[in-house]
């Protein structure tokens, strides 16, 4: 028997839950570097930690028999395949996260009845790119498109889109963002998950006794907040202002201490983070903090005409579309990391023409788990893996190996990971630091020319000297 299980958000109150069932599962708490805790109740159980987006779809395909997850991505998941095989059982009485579609209190709309109305084409910006999709059909919008993301989708609107679909707990919290939410598409908690045939084939009557579900509350369906003065007004645009780009996360820090190196001031990007909006000491430039695998495709559709990210995902994007407009204007220096591939040292493999040769012997199809899914399926080809698939993942990558994948892409700063994790480096495929990214129209652009140039002078400096 296999358990899908969440990190992050969901993590506490799930191992409260499967205490509270007897489950006896050691090394599933917020301090456990494992992925793989341990049942004595139930010794025939194998449970093992994902990221919780990744749960919804290891359940589907068949990998586990049970998962727990947030319904809003079993939703997303189901809306792109509503007929597959992902069971809900039923609601667990946790983890609240309702879907939300919001507008800027600047942007111009202030009810759903009025997204058709003085919109050419309406940008909906959305980690759930499937459910953004939903909606959008049926509310009959006459013209969109969908912005998918990794996440910060509050900080796009009004810029970059006209609508953000977005997970909150609590309507009021979209104030902060200066957000207007216009519905709420869906209530969300965590929910316990299954595959179909797993229900069919297996006896699971004893762990699901265990897993008693909570039955479904239902909740009144508030009202939205009153905009106040009626239509609103959309902010001028200026075509004139240079938009930057900067990380969060891991690059936060770095590209946070490279600014200040280089002179630039910059208040509103202290770790930790209080504001996607920092100011910048530099005029006719605006900023917004955005992740960085999102920056190539978000400087290709200009909504930002220079970014800080990853070489990493530069090349990822530049896989997919060679035709981009996104350039590398210059190398940083930091966030140096390299971009291998990993086998578990279970594997008796030790390169990638070892590899090849066990295609159709040891392994009847080389299961290959990235994040960078572009890279990853270019390496693939690039090294004659004739029967291959690419399983995408949204971090904890390591988890995968060995018995979901058997090849992993994945960045390294040191090894100390993938060794931990008894994995094991059969190629290296490059190495990547923080560069400057920008859209090749907006670097020729006469209104914006001599401030991009101005900037790209200031980080070279401070590149060489670094």
């Amino acid at each position: 028997m296999k358990l899908a299980l969440p990190k992050g958000r969901l993590l506490q109150d799930t191992a409260a839950l499967l205490e509270k069932a007897g489950l006896g599962l050691t090394g599933y708490n917020e301090r456990a570097r494992s992925y793989r805790p341990k049942s004595t109740k139930f010794p025939d159980l194998f449970p093992k930690v994902f990221q919780e987006k990744d749960v919804p779809i290891q359940v589907a395909i068949g990998n586990y028999d049970l998962g727990i997850c947030g319904l809003d991505w079993v939703e997303e998941l189901l809306a792109k395949y509503p007929s597959g095989d992902l069971v809900k059982v039923g609601e667990l009485g946790y983890g609240k996260n309702d879907l939300y579609v919001v507008a800027s209190r600047y942007g111009g709309v202030s009810s759903v009845g009025e997204i058709n109305n003085g919109f050419e084409k309406v940008r909906i910006v959305s980690e759930y790119q499937n459910l953004a999709e939903l909606f959008a059909l049926r509310q009959r919008v006459k013209r969109f498109s969908i912005l998918p993301i990794w996440g910060a989708a509050e900080v796009y609107p009004p810029e970059s889109a006209e609508l953000a679909i977005i997970a909150e707990a609590s309507v009021g919290s979209f104030a902060k963002y200066d957000l207007v939410p216009l519905a709420r598409i869906l209530m969300s908690k965590a929910v316990l998950i299954a595959n179909r045939n797993s229900l069919a084939k297996a006896n699971m009557s004893k762990l699901l006794t265990h897993l008693r579900t909570t039955e479904a509350e239902t909740e009144e369906e508030l009202p939205m907040p009153t905009v106040m003065g009626g239509r609103l007004k959309k902010l001028p645009k200026d075509d004139s202002v240079i938009r930057l780009a900067l990380p969060d996360g891991h690059q936060q820090r770095p590209t946070m201490e490279f600014l200040q190196e280089a002179g630039i001031g910059i208040r509103g990007y202290a770790e930790p983070l209080k504001t996607r909006r920092p100011a910048i000491d530099m005029g006719g430039t605006s900023v917004k903090v955005i992740r960085p695998q999102d920056m190539p495709s978000q400087v290709a559709n200009e909504n930002f005409d220079l970014a800080v990210t990853g070489e990493d995902w530069l090349k990822d994007h530049l896989y997919r579309f060679p035709s981009s407009p996104v350039v590398k204007v210059l190398n940083l220096g930091f966030g140096r990391v390299t971009i291998v591939a990993v086998v578990s040292e279970d594997l008796p493999i030790n390169d990638v023409n070892q590899l090849r040769n066990q295609v159709g012997r040891l392994l009847a199809t080389v299961r290959v788990a990235s994040e960078y899914v572009n890279i990853a399926d270019k390496y693939a080809r690039d090294n004659h893996l004739e029967r291959y698939k690419i399983i995408p993942t949204w971090g904890a990558s390591e988890a995968f190996l060995p018995e979901d994948a058997d090849l992993l892409i994945e960045n390294t700063e040191t090894g100390k990971t993938l060794s931990k994790h008894k994995l094991r480096v059969i190629d290296t495929l490059f190495k990547s630091s923080a560069c400057l990214i920008g859209n090749s129209n907006a670097l020729a652009d006469p209104l914006k020319r001599d401030r991009i140039e101005h900037i790209i002078n200031i980080m070279e400096e401070t590149a060489k000297r670094g």
